[in-house]
């Protein structure tokens, strides 16, 4: 994972795509949102696991699907 400035984004990005053996792909926005919810999920798993945050049992969470 490389984590940039979005003032700095622009300039990688163009860095990137002049190199010829990278491949650049733009992501969308709801692909963005959906990373971002993922990484939240994952910390909440961590925090749970460590006793710091109180886990939903998994009946609750059935029920709300």
């Amino acid at each position: 994972m490389v984590d940039i400035r979005d003032s700095k984004a622009a300039f990688v990005m163009e860095l990137l795509s002049s190199l010829s053996f990278v491949k650049v792909q733009s992501i969308t926005d709801e692909k963005a949102q959906l990373i971002e919810e993922i990484k939240e999920a994952v910390g909440n798993v961590k925090l749970a696991k460590q006793g710091k945050l109180k886990a939903k049992p998994l009946n609750e969470l059935l029920n709300e699907l």
